[in-house]
């Protein structure tokens, strides 16, 4: 009596009736011979069988026809006068009421059971699919592999179209199926919500929501006959988008993990090799410079030219020992290997002492001093804050025209204290500043003026190991200033001496 289920799955419901009427049509014609033998309350039990074996197979509106079309054929061909309705004891009419109730009572009884025993299935089935699919995004290498792995989801278990479009990662010129909605999908991302087409719901747009943000959208069609699978399928599809957004994620992560242990490789190998080389040209660079001094020490004294040559050697063999220098403090810096002697100190003393160390250094430049009355002390390394200066100044000095101003300007700027040197010369390139301080990058590429691009880089790495920040800015009368804030701290409380 009972069919195989997933050969019912396919019948329409005009097909279950019909295989219900059927099914109370064998049980009476099957018990028609044995009415002599059974007594009326066992044929009863042959229905009710019956009825139990249809709401099993074939659903709850079946079995509640086959439980009507059971009491009438048991009170037509069994119930006497046989082969009518009538009723020749009005106790039958207690069976009948009795036999229907039992009987739809039964039938929903199994039909539910069914159904929850299908739902259960259902989900099972679901929460193994979505299992399987974590693990398969767990090991995915790139997004390439994520988009490929939910295609073959939605095909397989839900007979679907997917799209996955990531905000980062693939070619954003790749080529959307014809049912993609990119304002639907706008919007689900928008509002991190999942999003239906209005009309058949045969499309549904999921974002991709990660812990930190959205990260695409998932959008899932169903074409033909399959469209009202979207809504009941829709808590599939949201634990899937959730599963994809995490897979999406960690490979952006991975990327920059990547990214940023590369770098540091990248930085670690820059700096032992300009450590390697500043201290194995150091000797011969100052072997060099001594040699050259010598030159104008030479009795009797060398003929002009071989002067001018010496001279021209001396500081070409000055300015490369600089440079060497500065490579070495750029590699001890990088390294961390710097330790800071810090005191509390006002800073005008070191711009007194920088501008006084420089000296013709700066040419014929105007230097003027803002400096406000009550600047309170700050916390730094005097030796390292001058070296900044220095080279902020020389740069100054170097880009600027001859008899134009550079200018020193402090002033508090909340809990730090901003200290800017400012020229008149042509300003930075990139405005914003985001290369100026990075190793061998010139604030003017095609400058004439020697350089090796290497000042601001030390200077930044000084400013911000004594915890502050440093910008640059384009003057808009012409001219740029280079700006590096300390931070301000608490200074000590100075006791006044007695009398």
């Amino acid at each position: 009596m009972t069919v195989n289920e997933t050969t019912v799955e396919r019948f329409s419901n005009r097909q279950k009736m019909a295989l219900s009427v059927l099914a109370c049509s064998v049980t009476a014609i099957v018990a028609a011979p044995l009415s002599g033998l059974l007594d009326l309350a066992n044929m009863v039990m042959l229905f009710l069988l019956t009825v139990l074996l249809v709401a099993v197979s074939l659903g709850r509106n079946a079995a509640v026809l086959a439980a009507v079309l059971s009491v009438l054929l048991f009170d037509v061909f069994f119930v006497p006068p046989r082969f009518s309705l009538a009723v020749s004891n009005l106790q039958y009419l207690i069976t009948f009421a009795v036999m229907l109730a039992t009987a739809l009572i039964t039938g929903h009884l199994a039909a539910s059971l069914k159904e929850q025993v299908r739902d259960a299935q259902s989900r099972e089935q679901r929460t193994r699919a979505l299992y399987e699919i974590a693990g398969k995004l767990a090991g995915a290498l790139n997004l390439a592999q994520v988009a490929e792995i939910v295609e073959h989801f939605a095909a397989s278990e839900l007979r679907a179209e997917s799209w996955l479009r990531f905000d980062e990662g693939i070619d954003a010129a790749l080529a959307a199926p014809a049912w993609f909605d990119e304002s639907l999908a706008r919007r689900a991302h928008e509002t991190r919500c999942s999003i239906a087409e209005p009309a058949g719901r045969d499309a549904l747009y999921l974002p991709l929501t990660a812990p930190m943000r959205v990260r695409g959208i998932l959008a899932v069609h169903f074409p033909g006959e399959r469209q009202a699978l979207a809504a009941a399928n829709q808590t599939l599809l949201e634990a899937l988008a959730s599963l994809v957004a995490i897979a999406v994620e960690r490979l952006h992560y991975v990327e920059v993990a990547q990214s940023s242990e590369l770098k540091m490789a990248t930085e670690r190998l820059r700096s032992s090799i300009l450590s390697a080389l500043s201290h194995d040209l150091r000797t011969p660079l100052t072997v060099l410079v001594g040699l050259a001094d010598s030159l104008f020490l030479v009795k009797p004294a060398l003929p002009g030219p071989a002067l001018d040559t010496a001279e021209a050697l001396r500081d070409q063999a000055a300015r490369l020992a600089g440079l060497v220098t500065n490579l070495l403090d750029m590699a001890r810096l990088n390294a961390g290997s710097v330790s800071l002697r810090q005191e509390w100190q006002p800073i005008e003393e070191v711009i007194g002492s920088s501008l006084k160390l420089l000296g013709g250094a700066l040419g014929q430049h105007r230097i003027h001093v803002d400096l406000p009355a009550d600047l309170p002390l700050l916390r730094f390394d005097a030796v390292l804050i001058e070296r900044v200066l220095c080279n902020l100044l020389e740069n100054a000095a170097k880009y600027s025209p001859a008899l134009t101003e550079i200018g020193i300007v402090v002033r508090p700027a909340g809990s730090q204290v901003e200290i800017a040197v400012c020229d008149r010369g042509p300003g930075f390139a990139d405005a914003a500043g985001r290369q100026i301080f990075e190793m061998f990058v010139r604030g003017q590429p095609e400058s004439d003026q020697p350089g090796t691009g290497l000042g601001l880089a030390i200077c930044r790495a000084i400013v911000e190991a004594h915890g502050g920040a440093m910008r640059i800015d384009n003057r808009p009368d012409g001219g740029a200033c280079v700006v590096f804030a300390l931070p301000q701290g608490v200074p000590p409380v100075l006791e006044a001496e007695l009398p």
